[in-house]
């Protein structure tokens, strides 16, 4: 099952590095990814593997909302469906 990890704040160095150790230490494996910084804020959207994750889904969101809250950024994940389901125009 794949889910879309999105991160939303101001620029600062290492957000790359920790949001992705965090998966790395839930099991998730990063598909695709894409970020820019525009006038000093980062965005990036990740596609990631969740199927083999040492967690369910609701608590990934919870540790990497909480992380986030830490970092100063906003970080949210979902299944891919509901992503789409929410985006659809």
């Amino acid at each position: 099952m794949k889910a879309i990890v999105t991160v939303v704040g101001k620029d600062r160095v290492g957000i790359i590095a920790t949001v992705c150790t965090q998966l790395a230490n839930f099991n998730i494996n990063v598909l695709d990814i894409s970020q820019t910084v525009m006038d000093g804020y980062f965005t990036m959207i990740m596609v990631t593997e969740i199927s083999q994750a040492n967690a369910p889904i609701q608590e990934l969101a919870g540790k990497m909302e909480a992380m986030g809250n830490d970092m100063g950024v906003s970080i949210r994940i979902q299944r891919e469906d509901i992503f789409d389901a929410m985006h659809r125009i």
